[in-house]
């Protein structure tokens, strides 16, 4: 499969479901709380997405059984929804998709329930940092390899004696447009990837940072919740961006973020 470059009328459809799928992320944020179940909070989404006028793009892909994915301390990705309620401490990334005029919109963000570690904090901050600092760098004529070199740095730099952060190999960010997941794959790690960037392009970056080893496990049961090997906590925050003639557009920037919308080199 080729790299789809978005037309000028496609990119305006995935600005309307970027821009959807960021309004889910915020409408939804009041009501992750301490005693809320993530089945509440996909019915919340899985609504709100409804009524206007879009589908839950996770909603039966590949056999996934609910419209969001809510994956709770030390579930790296893909957790499903169930009675589970939420409670003190928890800190929870939420990762939202969805389709508008035959578009994808995706994009995640992590929430922090009540009283949360310091350490927890620093973790699920680094992550999104990690995530501004490879942004920050995409423009046309760039290798797509130069964004997980970008990631990995950053993290490198955040290491300390104790803290030995790292991140997910197994899965990465990925083109998007009419299909839920185009090329290309996007790593988040140093590679030699020398694809090169091209105006018209939409991917996302999501990286999934760690705060033990790397390694993970997927569920064998339900085939999808993947978690850390050791059991210490995850954190990931996900952007759709479009590649533009001199810079790029970051399509699911929330109202909340200090981050510009476009970037020009």
């Amino acid at each position: 499969m080729s790299i789809v470059i978005k037309t000028a009328e496609e990119i305006e459809k995935m600005r309307a479901a970027g821009k959807l799928a960021a309004e889910v992320l915020a409408m939804v944020a009041p009501h992750v709380k301490s005693g809320v179940t993530t089945n509440q909070l996909n019915d919340i989404c899985a609504k709100f997405t409804e009524e206007q006028g879009a589908t839950s793009a996770p909603l039966d892909y590949h056999g996934f059984p609910k419209s969001i994915c809510t994956s709770i301390n030390e579930v790296i990705c893909h957790g499903i929804p169930s009675d589970r309620a939420l409670k003190d401490g928890d800190v929870i990334n939420i990762d939202i998709t969805v389709i508008k005029d035959g578009f994808h919109g995706d994009t995640s963000k992590m929430f922090l329930v009540g009283d949360v570690s310091a350490k927890d904090m620093r973790l699920c901050r680094i992550a999104q940092e990690s995530l501004y600092a490879s942004i920050r760098k995409v423009r046309p004529g760039m290798k797509l390899g130069e964004i997980g070199t970008i990631v990995e740095k950053f993290i490198k730099t955040k290491k300390t004696g104790l803290e030995k952060y790292s991140i997910v190999k197994d899965y990465c960010g990925h083109g998007i447009g009419a299909g839920f997941h185009e090329e290309p794959q996007v790593m988040h790690y140093k590679n030699s990837d020398k694809t090169v960037l091209r105006p018209g392009m939409c991917f996302t970056i999501e990286p999934m940072i760690n705060a033990g080893r790397h390694t993970c496990i997927l569920d064998q049961q339900d085939n999808w919740t993947v978690t850390t090997s050791d059991g210490k906590k995850s954190a990931q925050w996900e952007h759709t961006l479009l590649v533009t003639q001199t810079g790029v557009e970051v399509l699911t920037l929330r109202a909340e973020e200090d981050f510009p919308r476009k970037i020009n080199h």
